[in-house]
């Protein structure tokens, strides 16, 4: 798992490259948890070049979007693959996540 971290206009951008799983969940969460320890109020989350997600990748998206919303924060997923949207349809997370069409409209969208 490959996590690259940018600022863009006050925006945490989170891009990030392999599966989110049972193994490289504990790095995704750690990771975004320095954000949210620094109470960082808008976060982007890039998962273009993510092709699996399994359930306790999920469960670490559910606990990052409590966290954030916990102060106040927001949080965008975008660049889904057509297999990651999938799940997150069949799991009904697309209702609980923002999930934005790109990374330009995911920033343009706060």
């Amino acid at each position: 798992m490959q996590i690259n971290v940018e600022e863009k206009n006050g925006i945490s951008v989170f891009r990030m490259e392999g599966d989110i799983d049972i193994n490289t969940s504990p790095e995704v969460k750690k990771s975004l948890d320095q954000a949210i320890s620094a109470k960082k109020d808008k976060i982007v989350i890039n998962l273009g070049k993510v092709g699996y997600v399994d359930s306790s990748g999920l469960a670490t998206l559910v606990e990052i979007l409590k966290n954030l919303r916990g102060y106040g924060g927001k949080l965008k997923l975008t660049n889904l693959s057509p297999k990651v949207m999938g799940l997150f349809e069949i799991t009904k997370l697309n209702k609980l996540f923002d999930i934005a069409d790109g990374e330009e409209n995911a920033l343009n969208s706060f």
